[in-house]
Order: C-alpha cells, then structure tokens, then sequence
C-alpha cells in the first residue's frame, strides 16, 4: 500500500514534479503544500530509498490507469484448462481412436489433456497392460502432442499427461 499526501511521516523526501521534473531533496510538510498548492496528491513511490522519493501526482488518476493496465493485461493471458479422457485396460480399437479422437478436438483447442487408466479388482496385477494400452493411444495423438508426463500410477489409477504440439 503506497503512502499518500498526510501518511507520509518522513522528515525529507526526494520530490518529482508532475512532470517527472526533479525538484530536489525537501521537507516533506513544503513537499505536501507544493502538491495542495497544484491540487493533486503527493505520493511515496520508493519508500526504501534514501531519503523516500515521493511524486506529486492525480492518486486517484494513477489508481484507474494501474487498473486498467492490469485488466488488459488479464485479457492477453491465456487460460490452459486440463480435459480428462479415461479409458479401460481391455479397451477395443474402435473405442480406443475414439477417445483419441475426443483428446485430438481438446488438444486443438489448446487445452491439456489428462488420460487416465482405472484399474478394477485383479486388474492391478497387470499394470504393464496399462501402460500398452496408453502408449497405443499415445501412438494415436502423436501428431498433434506431446508427452508432458509419461504413464505412471497414482493409486489405483495410471496416468498420462499430454500437451497440445506448439506450431
């Protein structure tokens, strides 16, 4: 939280004109009747320097450009969300591309995609099923990711993680 006009208790402060001119190092109680004088603020924008450099400027003006900055700012950020497809260990072909197909359209959209494989009952003895069963459909989405995290277990499930192909 910057310090404004009164909540500025140090003895001398280095001021900036509006202008970005230097006026030099002054009290900051003649710093404070300069900014009343313009009817604008004085505000501390290096409390660690010394001594603080304080600037005489529109607070609330600097307050609705920062913030309009930063909502620009937000709107250029892109938002990876992460899409699951799950699958069985004894999955047929035709099911298999379809998945993949599903995963193709998520990974198009530039999302991230998250496979999972559920283990049932004995099926956990043969985890090296799964990570067939994986790798096939990795085979299948190569062209368009890439492998972020290879097959591995987490609990009773295997997971894999693709990444859409940067172009």
């Amino acid at each position: 939280m910057q310090e404004i006009n009164e909540a500025i208790r140090d003895r001398e402060v280095r001021l900036i004109d509006s202008n970005g001119d230097q006026l030099g190092i002054v009290s900051s109680r003649k710093a404070l009747e300069l900014a009343t004088e313009r009817k604008l603020d004085l505000v501390k924008i290096a409390p660690k320097a010394k001594p603080p450099v304080c600037k005489i400027m529109d607070y609330g003006k600097y307050k609705y450009e920062q913030a309009k900055r930063e909502k620009e700012a937000k709107k250029k950020q892109k938002v990876i969300n992460v899409k699951e497809v799950r699958l069985s260990l004894n999955i047929e072909e035709h099911d298999l591309n379809t998945k993949a197909n599903r995963a193709i359209k998520f990974l198009g959209n530039g999302d991230k995609v998250k496979v999972s494989l559920r283990f049932k009952g004995r099926e956990l003895g043969h985890t090296h099923l799964g990570v067939d069963v994986l790798n096939r459909f990795f085979s299948v989405v190569s062209e368009v990711s890439v492998m972020e995290r290879k097959p591995k277990m987490e609990g009773r499930s295997m997971i894999m993680i693709l990444n859409p192909k940067s172009t």
